[in-house]
């Protein structure tokens, strides 16, 4: 292995940790109510506007202290040398050996960035316009089917990073799609796979097939099942016409039957959490179009160029990621909700969850010890206002300290004016609510003005009470646009790389994804009478039932 370029040292033996736990300990009792009226000048510090952002930390069990504290933290944790050392192309993720760079991608400045010596922005650049010119075949008509006819559908047929980015950000973009229906297949189960292709005409259809190595079980269970189906209405001719592949291995996609020209490159300076923003985006560009999709990867640039710039007290994803470890590490707090406040995107949480739980699920420090401390958040929630009729019981007047994000568009993208005003109502409503909660005096003087006798009135009492002291984050975006999506995407994924430098853990491999898939062959061999491995009791137990 080459030298590690990353700094080196355990969360906890830095300086100021010490001076933090004392400070989070000297605190622990006062309200963020009392921060506020302890502090005119609170939201001097913490609320941010940035291009169509506006940022507000402002309701977090913290004082000016606390975030001086986490400053410090991160500068001992050389946060400012590893930004550098992620956009200079350097090894980053070093257990694999490779450079981390999605952000050339979309990078707005014209600096050579090197990978083994070499520029690769032209290298990127002609990916890019090999995709955009397909795209805008596809969605002209232009591209023909097998039969002569254009193209209505699309299938794109991967997994995991493959399959959550482009699903999310289609979706997400549903106000900007074109004429072409996208549908996504990923997981293995056959009845999925069945489901989406109901209704679909052969003849009509593409199908994008994304697999970095073209051996993904999965993704390639599933297309050799499709194309199947395929040739089942169609000739093998048609294979090139409505298959194509996003893909590095082309000795393989031209077995299939893909003509190399229709297959988009990949590269391993990319990870597959990260991919959206390369060709394995190729399904968000055939449904919004290249323009838009040019303004996904503007937005992200411009985020980049903040989290590269901006001192570290006013850069929003290192203030993000620092409340991440502040309630993380010092609060004992082991997940995060994501409230989007709009239904297009009602699948980011879940988006964020392999990009969260996937990067810092580590247990290892970069010094190759055992941590002794936690790491990674549990990140879950869904969007608003359903999330306030599922599960905000739990966060309200349960026993679990929850942080959540909140993440509203001041602009409706329909227009209904009436709409947006209740739930931008909901979505600072509850934000207050959190932090407020309601005393028992409150209630008591609501319930004077009902029927109610004294004893019921004071036995209800305590069930109506809200503690408060929630914390939260509000994200308040002008409206939800491909370059404002892009951004907020961005956001996240800079969140996670501050959260993993802190935490002293490598953020970009992904080895505990292996070990159940290595095994996972071996059941399927024992499912499929191929062979009789050893297994645990309970383990065979369940293969005899199967």
């Amino acid at each position: 292995m080459q030298k590690k370029t990353l700094p080196n040292k355990p969360l906890t033996e830095h300086s100021s940790w010490k001076a933090l736990v004392a400070h989070q300990q000297k605190i622990a009792q006062t309200s963020i109510l009392d921060h506020f009226s302890k502090e005119p000048n609170r939201l001097d510090y913490t609320t941010f506007e940035w291009e169509n952002f506006y940022v507000d930390v402002s309701k977090n069990r913290i004082d000016q202290k606390g975030f001086d504290l986490l400053l410090q933290l991160a500068e001992e944790s050389g946060l400012a040398k590893a930004i550098t050392a992620q956009f200079s192309g350097e090894l980053i993720n070093h257990t694999e050996q490779r450079a981390v760079l999605h952000t050339a991608l979309r990078t707005l400045k014209k600096d050579p960035v090197l990978v083994d010596g070499k520029n690769i922005l032209a290298e990127v650049e002609a990916a890019q316009n090999k995709m955009f010119a397909f795209c805008e075949k596809v969605i002209s008509g232009d591209w023909k089917g097998y039969s002569g006819k254009a193209i209505t559908h699309v299938v794109n047929i991967g997994i995991g990073g493959s399959d959550l980015g482009p699903a999310m950000v289609v979706e997400a973009l549903a106000h900007y799609q074109n004429h072409l229906e996208l549908r996504f297949v990923s997981n293995v189960d056959g009845d999925h796979h069945h489901e989406a292709l109901k209704g679909l005409d052969p003849e009509t259809t593409l199908f994008v097939v994304v697999s970095k190595t073209f051996t993904t079980q999965e993704t390639l269970s599933n297309a050799n099942s499709i194309r199947q189906w395929f040739l089942s209405k169609a000739p093998e001719s048609g294979i090139s016409k409505h298959f194509i592949a996003v893909s590095t291995n082309l000795e393989k996609t031209k077995a299939f039957g893909i003509d190399p020209e229709n297959t988009f490159p990949m590269n391993d300076w990319v990870g597959g959490r990260f991919s959206l923003w390369s060709t394995v985006g190729l399904s968000i560009c055939l449904a919004v179009g290249p323009d838009h999709f040019k303004a996904l990867l503007q937005g992200a640039g411009k985020m980049d160029l903040h989290f590269q710039e901006t001192s570290f007290e006013k850069n929003i994803p290192v203030v993000l990621g620092l409340l991440s470890i502040w309630y993380n590490n010092l609060w004992g707090a082991e997940s995060e909700a994501i409230i989007p406040y709009t239904e297009y995107l009602k699948n980011l949480p879940a988006y964020l969850q392999q990009g969260i739980m996937e990067s810092n699920g580590k247990y290892v420090g970069r010094d190759g010890i055992p941590v002794q401390y936690q790491t990674g958040t549990i990140i879950w929630g869904a969007s608003g206002t359903n999330a306030q009729h599922a599960f905000f019981q739990l966060i309200h007047q349960g026993t679990k300290l929850i942080p959540a994000d909140f993440i509203g568009f001041k602009k409706s993208l329909n227009g209904n004016v009436a709409h947006q005003n209740k739930l931008l109502a909901n979505f600072i409503a509850q934000t207050e609510a959190l932090m407020a909660g309601k005393t028992k005096s409150q209630v008591m003087d609501e319930l004077q003005h009902s029927n109610m006798s004294s004893s019921l009135q004071e036995a209800l009492a305590p069930f109506k009470v809200f503690e408060g002291n929630k914390p939260t984050n509000t994200l308040l975006i002008e409206q939800l646009s491909p370059e404002n999506l892009g951004a907020l995407i961005a956001l996240y994924e800079h969140k996670i790389f501050v959260q993993g430098i802190l935490w002293n853990i490598y953020s970009y491999d992904q080895w505990g994804v292996e070990l159940g898939k290595q095994l996972a062959t071996k059941v399927l061999e024992d499912i499929e009478g191929e062979a009789a491995h050893a297994h645990d009791p309970s383990t065979l137990k369940l293969l005899s039932k199967i």
